[in-house]
């Protein structure tokens, strides 16, 4: 038996005395001529966008990033072509420590 499935007896399960309660409840579907966004019965079914088959797929996670990612806003240099003022030096052993006037 895997970890996960004990987990869920062990800490899943409900007492004995809880209430059964209904799993589906249409009391709240939507008549002819009420309310203006429509409500749905439980079972009614639904049209789903999501192809189960390749939604977690590589291809997909790769379609994703890729329309995720801006290319017109990647700077393709690092400094912007921008040039050195001065040039580039090392730091000296007291630059930037305070001192005591």
């Amino acid at each position: 038996m895997s970890a996960d499935k004990q987990y869920e007896e062990v800490n899943d399960s409900l007492p004995a005395d809880a209430p059964a309660g209904d799993k589906q409840d249409n009391d709240y579907a939507s008549r002819t001529g009420q309310g203006e966004i429509p409500v749905v019965k439980d079972d009614a079914q639904i049209e789903d966008p999501i192809d189960a088959n390749v939604a977690d797929s590589d291809e997909q996670l790769n379609r994703d990033d890729a329309d995720a990612i801006d290319k017109s806003n990647i700077v393709g240099d690092r400094t912007r072509h921008a040039k050195p003022s001065g040039g580039y030096r090392e730091p000296g052993d007291n630059e930037g420590i305070p001192t005591d006037d």
